[in-house]
């Protein structure tokens, strides 16, 4: 925790903070509690229990059913296969189930990643918040950046068909899954890689007919990518949707005429810049840092990105903070802190409303933070040298333990 300020070493150092039973408490705890008072408010999870009874009945799956739900169902025909359990359970049950199951697994995978125990202290708080908005909001993103996580982890323990089932199941359910294809090239068998993400696809793309038809779910599969294509549209001046730098841009400007490309390809080349420094590629705080470009990048630059989507970006945020070989300064504190008010807590009611309804929401200034730590993030990946934590060559292929020294 040295990179910490000293105020926060103490804080999180303290037995209760830093005790694994109490953080792990704390992140079962908030899925029930959000289970609990959303019961009866849960859209998004009757959206997604939709999508299996629709594929079980072979009934289209993004038409609107305003019977059961408002909204449409933006998510691929897998996810009627990793809802199902979830599903066939009486209502609160499985809402609460669904809940516990995605937070403890964000929990697992960020307790996979290769950081000193005190350093997971501090993004399991810093982070705890923006979970608890996801939560509410049942939403798939906290699987989201399990999976992102996950396959980084396993490809850095050498578990490349482990790594590529991650990457398509994120795919094939929200598309959002195929970054992790980033870190391809930090395996160590990329022919083993390139076979088993081949033969997941095939497996993924046929499973859902196990409860279907060959023909339907083929047909959901072109659905689909209209379906997109058409909320791509709808995303671009929308208040809940496009919470992101390009949706920032947007609604500042208030300009429908350019092409989001003007911003997303000069980010796609800053993203690749840093690839280009191959000898860094051994520091294992370097590949940190782009795990951590991959969690901001996803959310900035996406129109389906929402307020709950930040709860990938808060993550990398965190990652990009504690990961760091060296000492953070003030500019570096000061912008967590940004990231932590003005990301984190607009949502909640702890929030001035008058400024969330009059700015934050109109304008997307959620994004706002998580875009000066990554533009900072690019810069240091370009110009920094990360030696100074132990090299990536040195990591087991088998499970380690997080280090427990403060």
């Amino acid at each position: 925790m040295s990179n910490l300020p000293a105020s926060v070493r103490r804080f999180f150092g303290k037995p209760f903070f830093s005790d694994p039973r109490v953080l792990c408490g704390l992140w079962l705890l908030l899925p029930v509690i959000s289970g609990l008072l959303k019961i009866n408010k849960c859209n998004n999870f009757l959206i997604f229990k939709g999508v299996f009874v629709h594929t079980w009945n072979g009934t289209p799956l993004y038409e609107p059913y305003p019977a059961e739900y408002f909204d449409l169902n933006h998510y691929g025909p897998l996810f009627s296969m990793v809802i199902a359990p979830f599903a066939v359970l009486p209502h609160p049950a499985g809402l609460i189930l669904w809940l516990t199951v995605m937070s403890v697994l964000l929990y697992y995978a960020v307790g996979r990643l290769s950081l000193p125990w005190g350093k997971l202290v501090f993004i399991y708080w810093f982070c705890a918040h923006e979970l608890l908005t996801a939560l509410f909001m049942s939403q798939f993103n906290i699987a989201i950046a399990a999976i992102i996580i996950g396959s980084f982890c396993c490809i850095q323990r050498g578990r490349d068909a482990t790594a590529a089932f991650l990457i398509l199941l994120g795919t094939f359910v929200k598309l959002y899954g195929i970054v992790g294809l980033a870190f391809f090239f930090f395996s160590r068998d990329k022919s083993r890689f390139i076979l088993s993400f081949v033969g997941w696809s095939a497996l993924l793309f046929v499973l859902p007919m196990a409860i279907s038809s060959p023909e339907y779910i083929v047909e959901q599969y072109r659905e689909w990518a209209l379906c997109l294509g058409e909320k791509n549209s709808e995303n671009l001046l929308s208040g809940g949707q496009n919470i992101s730098l390009l949706g920032l841009v947007r609604k500042l400007t208030g300009c429908l005429s350019y092409s989001d490309l003007w911003l997303i390809v000069p980010a796609l080349a800053a993203f690749a810049l840093p690839y280009l420094r191959i000898g860094q590629y051994r520091n294992l705080a370097f590949r940190h840092a782009l795990l951590a470009s991959v969690l901001l990048f996803v959310v900035l630059f996406s129109t389906g990105s929402e307020s709950s989507s930040y709860i990938i970006a808060l993550l990398g945020a965190a990652i990009w903070y504690v990961s760091a070989p060296w000492k953070r300064g003030r500019a570096d504190i000061a912008l967590m802190v940004f990231a932590f008010i003005l990301t984190s807590m607009s949502p909640s009611d702890l929030f001035p409303a008058f400024i969330r309804k009059t700015y934050v929401q109109p304008y997307a200034l959620k994004a706002l933070p998580c875009v000066l730590i990554w533009l900072k993030l690019v810069y240091e990946m370009m110009t920094r040298d990360y030696a100074g934590m132990p090299v990536a060559g040195n990591l087991p292929k088998g499970d380690m333990q997080p280090d427990k020294r403060q």
